[in-house]
């Protein structure tokens, strides 16, 4: 059985920063790109950051551009975001996921796993 477990959010001021964690369990960690993706009230879940499969390569949303950066460990299960500089707009619940599509997708449609989010809010 899949698990995705995401941890580290919470309230922070504006220009602050934080590190969201995602344990996986019960899958060949290796094996699967990593996606961060937020969904704040009323809006649609958007892409954050993606990661290949051994780490060699990232892809970014344009509204975290250089204040994000994703990274992961693979000898321990474990995928981050550490985020900084953050802003408002950036409050959302985060959702770890998981995909073998073979390539670090933008896509939410790419993921078949996903945790059950942490909460992220920014105070200005």
């Amino acid at each position: 059985q899949v698990q995705l477990v995401e941890s580290g959010g919470g309230l922070v001021q504006a220009g602050g920063s934080l590190r969201l964690s995602c344990a996986a369990s019960g899958l060949i960690f290796s094996t699967y790109s990593m996606g961060w993706f937020r969904q704040a009230p009323g809006k649609e879940r958007e892409f954050v950051a993606a990661i290949s499969r051994l780490g060699g390569n990232t892809a970014y949303g344009n509204s975290v551009k250089d204040r994000f950066t994703i990274s992961r460990d693979n000898g321990e299960n474990m995928v981050y975001l550490q985020m900084n500089s953050l802003k408002p707009d950036d409050t959302a619940v985060y959702y770890c996921a998981a995909s073998n599509a073979g390539y670090y997708s933008t896509s939410r449609y790419a993921y078949m796993y996903w945790g059950q989010g942490t909460q992220v809010t920014v105070s200005s």
